[in-house]
């Protein structure tokens, strides 16, 4: 069953104005793994983000940090099952989430679905434990 559906768009050109002019938000916002992408693809995991808030009804018990999104080995995005997102996403009745990005022509998109599945707790199938370190190959867009 689906418990939200979240989409955001960004605009590259200006989310990357904003970074330099307040280089915190790249700490704030992104894990570490995350942080040393090039802009396009920090916008689409800004938009992930705020995509995830928006399925999740809000960001209630999770933060930036603990929404972080890695590519599998199929180069597919999802997000990493941190202790937090896998809380706040129980606490909603959510077991799996689903996402999707893309950078063109300027914008960054992200759509996210959170759905119930019936399992036990959060451990989207797609992450595996080479995931949670992501090499510098498997960190683009």
């Amino acid at each position: 069953m689906i418990i939200g559906i979240g989409v955001d768009t960004v605009d590259i050109a200006r989310f990357e104005r904003q970074l330099e002019r307040v280089p915190a938000l790249r700490a704030r916002l992104f894990t570490p793994g995350e942080q040393p992408l090039r802009p396009a693809s920090l916008a689409a995991r800004f938009a992930a983000k705020e995509a995830l808030i928006k399925a999740l009804g809000g960001s209630d018990g999770v933060s930036w940090q603990d929404m972080d999104v890695v590519r599998g080995a199929d180069r597919a995005p999802s997000f990493a099952p941190t202790p937090g997102l896998t809380a706040a996403l129980t606490a909603r009745g959510g077991d799996r989430i689903h996402l999707s990005m893309t950078h063109d022509a300027g914008l960054a998109t992200a759509f996210v679905i959170v759905e119930h599945t019936g399992a036990a707790a959060y451990d989207q199938d797609s992450v595996t434990a080479a995931d949670q370190a992501p090499t510098e190959e498997t960190r683009s867009t």
